[in-house]
């Protein structure tokens, strides 16, 4: 049976930034949520040795944490009542500024993007508490197991207690310095959404990439100037113009190849294809997100994927590959690399990230492609097999079963 102490510390390592993310999407305010939360776990250091370990300690954790709340804006309100008593009449004296960013879910991320913390833990961190991803979705976006991800965000937790850094408004001279931490969680976000990584979610989340794109908007309104801004804006605008050909009416998932391009929206296209070009036309190196943007923006130009210039997007991969040389960038390249010249060379390609992706879904579901390519359907299909097992969303699964389906039978 688990002793009090041993759910305690199971429950302060795994359920910590789940009641802190919570509370402060319910009321808007991290200051409070981490107060409150931190009253509720000292509430369950008095109580559960003697009471015992409740039956699902990280709903009794969040409860308790949320009357904590509720009382606390209770005595506020009350105790802002008296001040307003004492001042007799009315306080002529200004409110207290919020800082350049006006909306509550931006000035979160930002809040959060402190840059005394490595970035990955800045992103982890901020798509816990602000964003409402589980810890499972951010590791999978990370590729690493759900264990280690949560030891990430705990260890980041405990940074800023023992720095005591401060979770305060960002003023206008701190966001240059906080905006690649900010860019990197909104991308994120929209990657969610645009397909869910978990196995019992929806394939597609039109609630992610529209605050993802409302988010952006308005951090574009305030860094107007910021290349990788307007890139990021184009990406989201290209790729969520894409998503009413994502899903066949039958649940699954819908290639590029093979989606209506009649039914994408040619409004947010045009809009991302103009931010495009107003990059180009700046003359200033591109950023990361400015070049996905351009990739994309190859794809959406052409009629048909039959039309697409895959030569340039190979240059632009190549780009992106010396700003960003991961694996996964280097996946992507090899995919617009079989069609300039043959799946053979990009399964080369591929092979070589085996050690680094072996783990990744679309890895595998890559070399079953470019194997059924080559007519060798035994290999594809233990790599479709592969990609399967590894789990993902109803939609993205049905469309590599059928794939492998397809495949000539073994002999």
């Amino acid at each position: 049976m688990t002793s009090a102490a041993e759910a305690l510390t199971r429950a302060h390592q795994q359920e910590w930034a789940r009641v802190v993310g919570s509370l402060t999407r319910r009321f808007g305010d991290l200051d409070l949520a981490e107060d409150a939360a931190a009253e509720a776990f000292a509430t369950a250091v008095e109580t559960w040795p003697t009471d015992g370990v409740p039956p699902n300690p990280g709903g009794w954790l969040t409860t308790t944490a949320s009357r904590k709340a509720i009382d606390r804006l209770r005595r506020e309100r009350k105790r802002d009542g008296k001040h307003q008593e004492a001042l007799v009449v009315h306080d002529d004296s200004p409110p207290e500024p919020l800082g350049p960013v006006d909306d509550d879910r931006l000035r979160l991320i930002f809040v959060c993007a402190h840059p005394a913390l490595a970035m990955e833990a800045r992103v982890a961190l901020t798509l816990r508490m602000v964003g409402g991803l589980t810890v499972a979705e951010i590791a999978r976006a990370f590729l690493v197991q759900e264990v280690a991800m949560a030891r990430r965000i705990t260890r980041a937790k405990a940074k800023i207690a023992a720095a005591h850094i401060p979770y305060r408004v960002p003023t206008a001279q701190d966001l240059p310095q906080r905006v690649d931490g900010v860019l990197a969680v909104l991308y994120l976000v929209l990657n969610e959404g645009y397909l869910a990584s978990g196995p019992d979610a929806d394939p597609l989340r039109p609630d992610l990439t529209a605050e993802a794109i409302r988010l952006t908007r308005l951090l574009r309104e305030l860094l107007p100037d910021d290349g990788e801004v307007a890139g990021l804006l184009a990406l989201m605008l290209l790729t969520e113009a894409r998503r009413p050909a994502r899903v066949s009416a039958d649940g699954e998932l819908v290639s590029l190849a093979e989606q209506d391009r009649g039914a994408w929206h040619a409004d947010l296209i045009a809009e991302g294809h103009r931010l495009v070009r107003e990059r180009l036309a700046s003359g200033r190196p591109p950023g990361r997100y400015q070049l996905l943007a351009a990739i994309n923006a190859v794809h959406t130009d052409a009629r048909d994927v039959r039309d697409a210039d895959w030569s340039q997007v190979v240059a632009l991969y190549d780009q992106l590959v010396r700003l960003d040389p991961s694996p996964v960038v280097a996946l992507n390249r090899a995919v617009a690399v079989a069609e300039v010249d043959g799946p053979d060379v990009a399964l080369a390609a591929v092979d070589r990230l085996a050690d680094a992706l072996t783990g990744y879904r679309a890895f595998h579901a890559t070399r079953a492609d470019l194997l059924r390519r080559l007519g060798r359907s035994a290999e594809s299909r233990a790599a479709y097999d592969a990609a399967i097992a590894l789990g993902g969303n109803a939609a993205e699964t049905a469309y590599l079963s059928r794939r492998r389906d397809r495949l000539a039978p073994p002999r």
